[in-house]
């Protein structure tokens, strides 16, 4: 539905698509700087569809496309159409178990022919626009569980499809869903009750499994000790603590080993021992074990000395290119890791290793400020805006942004497990330049149209 009688620039945060521009030219720029050849004719390489930074420049010109053709179209569009995109993404992550193509062990991507997509990533814009769709309906109301608990339903069923295709780290962001949900008025409990289970799945598997359940039976018996008036009154509080305790008692028993022995792959499994430095666990099944000490031997993790912390080949090479950069960086393509090809996805998932070898810090400084201040003028839109779609939608965006940033960087930090996320306007790929583009360009436009009042 195209708006043939508006102008293309009315209304349109122009600081946000220089912003939106600036980390896609850096994106570009990165690419060519680690796989550019001196031998390489440089126009004829660009043209040629042959290198990943031609086929990013013209994933480049042909989101520019998409972006313009967003901002041409209708925004009552996108309301119009949210649920009915919400299904079809849907069925479209469903169809990759029959008809996917299998990339890095797992099945969730699907090829065009020039390009392959991965529906639970372009799941994301249909879910942001599903959830703004729900949350502007006028029986709403998110103070009460029912609406919770559909809005819960919307966020996390691409989620629970991606866990099924065995592609957690795909599933992680859209937790970012829960920054929408905050501020439209889900209690802070919530949010406290995530961060304590994600500390107990930590703590299982850093400590000892007979010294972590000591460790919550205690803590149990001094809420119990300190509340011992209060249970006296009411019977209440002590079935709450003793529930609690059940319940991390639980996770750390059950829930946190059948993720590792059942749900997690080897590598996946071996990237999140790594991240924490074990390299001794133990599973009951013995055919398992045998497994993961495989993998970590094929995935060339490495560790010198006895004591020294354990840490996998792709955050040891990303950690020595970040570090040889220094303050200032060894320049534009004059790095010796990322241009020696040592560190393994350089392209997509460890990108910002080129960025710190060839621009140093300042040049990571750089990136980071244009991060932020993308998130922060998303965040500016979104405040401003009379429209409650609007509103959620924006907040969707910033929170899929900060997900993807906080958890690449600390990846290739060495700082959190690798869950294969891209750096989002950086790393190479059509599929994931075109669905940040789409989000947010489709932002832009409906804050070009802030006036009306959509649903």
């Amino acid at each position: 539905m195209l708006n043939k009688n508006t102008p293309i620039s009315k209304g349109v945060d122009w600081l946000t698509v220089m912003l939106f521009f600036s980390l896609a030219l850096f994106g570009l720029l990165c690419i060519f700087s680690v796989e550019y050849k001196t031998t390489d004719g440089l126009m004829q390489s660009i043209l040629g569809f042959k290198k990943e930074y031609s086929k990013q420049f013209f994933f480049l010109i042909a989101s520019t496309v998409v972006a313009m053709f967003i901002l041409l179209t209708d925004s009552k569009f996108f309301t119009a159409t949210a649920n009915l995109g919400y299904a079809a993404g849907i069925l479209l992550i469903i169809s990759t178990f029959i008809i996917g193509k299998e990339v890095g062990g797992s099945k969730s991507w699907i090829s065009l022919g020039f390009m392959n997509i991965q529906p639970v990533e372009v799941c994301k814009i249909f879910t942001s626009l599903a959830l703004a769709k729900y949350f502007s309906m006028p029986d709403t109301d998110f103070r009460k569980s029912r609406s919770q608990l559909i809005a819960a339903a919307i966020a996390f069923a691409p989620a629970i499809l991606s866990v099924l295709q065995k592609e957690p780290g795909a599933a992680i962001v859209y937790f970012s869903f829960g920054i929408a949900f905050y501020r439209e008025g889900l209690p802070a409990l919530y949010l406290i009750l995530f961060f304590s289970l994600t500390v107990l799945i930590i703590a299982s598997i850093v400590v000892p499994p007979n010294v972590l359940f000591i460790a919550l039976t205690i803590i149990a018996a001094i809420f119990i000790y300190l509340y011992k008036r209060k249970i006296k009154r009411n019977k209440n509080v002590l079935f709450i603590i003793v529930g609690v305790w059940l319940l991390s008692v639980g996770v750390q028993k059950f829930m946190v080993p059948a993720l590792f022995e059942k749900v997690l792959k080897p590598h996946q499994v071996v990237r999140i021992f790594a991240t924490f430095g074990i390299d001794d666990y133990k599973f009951k099944n013995a055919e398992r074990t045998a497994e993961i000490q495989k993998e970590f031997g094929k995935l060339g993790t490495t560790k010198k000395k006895p004591g020294e912390k354990v840490e996998s080949y792709n955050v040891k090479q990303s950690k020595i290119a970040i570090g040889s950069g220094g303050f200032w960086g060894k320049g534009f393509l004059q790095g010796t890791q990322t241009r020696g090809d040592f560190v393994p996805a350089q392209n997509t998932d460890f990108i910002f290793s080129s960025v710190g070898e060839s621009f140093g810090f300042i040049g990571c400084m750089v990136l980071m400020l244009l991060y932020f201040g993308l998130m922060m003028r998303i965040v500016i839109i979104a405040e401003r805006q009379r429209s409650t779609f609007s509103r959620v939608y924006a907040y969707c965006v910033a929170g899929i942004l900060f997900f993807h940033v906080a958890l690449n960087v600390c990846m290739t930090l060495g700082l959190a497990p690798s869950p294969g996320i891209t750096l989002p306007l950086l790393s190479y790929g059509g599929s994931s330049l075109l669905t940040f583009t789409i989000l947010i360009f489709i932002l832009i436009k409906l804050d070009a149209d802030r006036q009306m009042v959509l649903r």
